[in-house]
């Protein structure tokens, strides 16, 4: 499971013309499901993120996680964080996760960051989103749940 983290002073996500989340101050998850992830990967990422230290203190130093300042976090389903490019032209998404294994484990990792306390919103699985993002810093994190388990 891949989670591409972008600190933000505000964000949201559209579908149609239709405003479906918004956030203030927090992170934007992009969040990419591989064949064979679990649970575990998703209780690994969740606690990682929501406590990750990138956001800066008095002294502009990384000392604060999005649950340090009461962040909020804007969840959005990404297949084509488990792009392989190392062939050709046109990016092969064979680790990605079947749609109905992925959508299960999105849910369950919404969920999760749901029971940390911090305001929650999301995009919606297998739609086309336009998604507006006010990056702060620019700060920009890749997470790998396989990092961890190896």
């Amino acid at each position: 499971m891949k989670a591409l983290l972008q600190r933000v002073s505000k964000a949201s996500v559209s579908i149609a013309g239709e405003e479906v989340g918004r956030i203030d101050r927090g992170l934007v998850v992009f969040l990419g499901v591989a064949e064979g992830d679990t649970e575990r990967d998703a209780q690994y990422l969740v606690q990682k993120i929501v406590n990750l230290r990138i956001f800066a203190d008095a002294e502009e130093k990384f000392n604060l996680s999005a649950l340090d300042i009461g962040g909020e976090l804007l969840l959005v389903s990404q297949f084509t964080l488990l792009a392989d490019t190392r062939k050709g032209r046109r990016p092969s998404f064979i680790e990605a996760a079947p749609p109905e294994q992925a959508e299960t484990l999105f849910e369950y990792f919404v969920g999760l960051a749901r029971d940390s306390g911090l305001k929650v919103a999301t995009g919606r699985f297998q739609q086309y989103m336009q998604v507006e993002i006010h990056n702060d810093g620019p700060v920009t994190v890749m997470l790998d749940s396989r990092d961890k388990f190896g």
